[in-house]
């Protein structure tokens, strides 16, 4: 410490008044992914990406609800986003999976069964004998 800033510290040492806080202003609720949804989502997200469907993830947390955006590359618009709007839980269902148009893939109540929507189809293949 130089001697300037050694005189300022021994001269603001337990003299005068304390410091004013001001009181935080009101922080508007934001809507948020609970942990057991979390889990959910990253099982699925963990499955896709074991397989080369997707590469990277976004969360958004908002005033009015929460995104899950999932990404085949981090530079590109996202795939699919698995959305939390709480406004709509008692009519349609607060989750909904909606595709990279804006079109809504699946909608309900529960997130596993909206979910369900984004799994890979596993398809009969013909082998010859």
């Amino acid at each position: 410490m130089s001697e300037a800033d050694e005189s300022a510290f021994q001269r603001g040492a337990g003299t005068g008044p304390a410091p004013q806080h001001q009181p935080a202003p009101p922080s508007k609720p934001v809507v948020a992914f609970n942990r057991r949804e979390l889990d959910t989502i990253l099982r699925l997200y963990g499955r896709m990406v074991a397989d080369g469907e997707w590469r990277d993830y976004a969360i958004d947390l908002l005033r009015d609800r929460a995104v899950f955006s999932v990404f085949r590359r981090s530079s590109e618009m996202p795939l699919y986003r698995i959305e939390k709007d709480p406004k709509l839980g008692r009519r349609q269902g607060a989750y909904s999976v909606v595709a990279a148009g804006g079109m809504i893939l699946k909608r309900g109540h529960d997130l596993a069964q909206v979910l369900r929507v984004l799994e890979k189809k596993k398809h009969l293949r013909l082998v010859e004998v």
